[in-house]
């Protein structure tokens, strides 16, 4: 029996593989990759609605430039086109008479921790970044200041108060990218409330795409609005590890690398940190503009068709790794709400067409899920896993006390932590896939009291946990392997 490795966390895990099961890769790179900055001209030029963008600012014209940090795809790249695009969207603005100083970058980062120096630095090429004069503002969910939109949203004032306001993002998901960045700069409640979605990829029949498009005509009805979006690869490595995991021949490099077992016995700092000084590489391979919700639609669908993978039908079981950081920007170690969420709440919600396990199938996730918290920054996820370890019973009362709670409030605020309301909106996200699923294992538990906690199962190895699945599910049970991260959208059916 062959084995193939598998991220869990910072390890490396050998999880064996029969000749029936089937193994789950993201697809090679493309060959096409394009000129970002030519891209992006020639999209604000010829925009798939609207006008171009000479006729939507004049000379000296206000414009809000909106953009969300970098979280997806995960795990992140060290190249990453999505500075060189906002960049080229300035020299744009300024070449039609918009100085910097008639302009607002607006992060929103919807109910994550605020961005600090570090990552707004990030935002821009470091030679536009030391040049640029305008105005930066890093989006408050919970400020006083926010105005009212529609029905019960509220947004950053930045968005209305402008002659233009301009999305620049890359199509991730229905509520990451286009007209979702200008969701992410709304209220705390308007951002919670978006997280219990079935698809991230498929829009149809999804409530919160609808509120979506209603924030968008919303924002549109007040002033000129225009997006622009990236079709991005998934990041990949480069160097010794180059093809992994979508080459077979780096699959079996790793697996029988005398490196891997070295690697294996360092401390868990050292490993994350090799983990992340890996070079990876993210490219675009198109740009679109017009409103942002065309634009994003259009980018969206072929950044699915170039990162998917297809799986013929359902299957009995599903092998997922977890990466060693979490979801979210700036990038923490996970803890085990994370560790949950960016399996089951993005990786298993990456789905078009159907689910892909069968109802009450099971879904391996392959992960020590220790109760581990950074001190401070994940309080408010140690604060509702107290509460799912307790039963659980009252999770709303909870939720609304968070919401209220003037000290965690301060620390978000302060950007020391993340919003109260995110480690709810996480693990609402993990619903749709635990209402299907009829049980969750995890494999190489190191803390049975915390699998329980959140209702799974605890197994010791890789191994037993796929015995233990094979027996419930049959022995001709179809099991598929998850060779990720990233993780790609995975497409069900013909």
């Amino acid at each position: 029996m062959r084995r193939v490795p598998l991220l869990s966390g910072s390890r490396i895990v050998s999880v064996p593989v029969r000749d029936e099961d089937i193994l789950l890769a993201p697809p090679p790179p493309p060959t096409r990759v394009v000129d970002v900055a030519a891209a992006v001209r020639d999209a604000l030029s010829f925009p798939l609605s609207g006008g171009p963008l000479e006729t939507l600012v004049g000379r000296g014209a206000r414009v809000t430039i909106v953009v969300e940090p970098p979280a997806l795809p995960v795990p992140g790249a060290h190249v990453d086109p999505r500075p060189a695009a906002l960049a080229t969207v300035l020299e744009e603005l300024a070449r039609l008479g918009v100085p910097d100083e008639n302009v607002k970058l607006l992060v929103a980062g919807g109910l994550e921790r605020r961005a600090g120096r570090a990552e707004l630095e990030g935002l821009l090429p470091p030679p536009q970044a030391r040049v640029f004069h305008g105005q930066v503002l890093v989006h408050d969910a919970s400020a006083p200041e926010l105005v009212p939109l529609v029905a019960a949203v509220r947004v950053n004032p930045a968005v209305l108060e402008a002659d233009l306001t301009l999305v620049v993002s890359s199509a991730e998901t229905i509520v990451h990218g286009g007209p979702g960045a200008l969701l992410a700069a709304g209220d705390a409640e308007t951002v919670r409330s978006a997280a219990g979605a079935r698809s991230l990829v498929q829009a149809s029949g999804e409530r919160v795409w609808e509120l979506v498009l209603a924030v968008e005509r919303a924002v549109a009805a007040r002033v000129r609005l225009l997006g622009v979006s990236l079709v991005l690869d998934h990041p990949r490595l480069a160097g010794r590890f180059r093809g992994y995991p979508h080459e077979p021949q780096a699959l079996e490099h790793i697996a029988r690398s005398p490196f891997r077992r070295l690697y294996s016995v360092l401390p868990a700092a050292v490993r994350r940190g090799i983990l992340r000084d890996q070079n990876r590489i993210l490219a675009a391979t198109a740009a679109f503009a017009g409103a942002p919700s065309v634009a994003h639609v259009e980018a969206l669908v072929r950044a699915i068709e170039l990162r998917g993978t297809r799986v013929e039908r359902p299957l009995d079981a599903l092998v997922v790794g977890v990466p060693w950081i979490g979801p979210h920007v700036p990038r923490e170690p996970l803890n085990p709400i994370t560790s949950a969420g960016i399996v089951l709440g993005h990786a298993l919600r990456q789905w078009r067409d159907a689910f892909p396990v069968r109802q009450d199938g099971i879904l391996v996730l392959v992960h020590s899920l220790t109760r581990t918290f950074a001190h401070g920054t994940q309080a408010p996820y140690r604060a509702l896993f107290d509460e799912l370890a307790g039963g659980g019973g009252s999770l709303e009362g909870a939720e609304r006390a968070a919401a209220s709670d003037s000290r965690a409030l301060a620390e978000y605020r302060g950007g020391r932590s993340c919003h109260p309301l995110l480690p709810y909106a996480d693990w609402d996200g993990c619903r749709p896939a635990l209402s299907r699923l009829g049980r969750v294992i995890v494999a190489g538990s190191r803390d049975a009291v915390a699998a329980r906690a959140l209702g799974f199962v605890p197994s010791h190895s890789v191994t037993s946990a796929l015995d233990m699945a094979r027996g419930i599910a049959g022995t001709d049970a179809r099991v598929g392997i998850l060779l990720a991260p990233p993780y790609p959208p995975l497409l069900v059916g013909g």
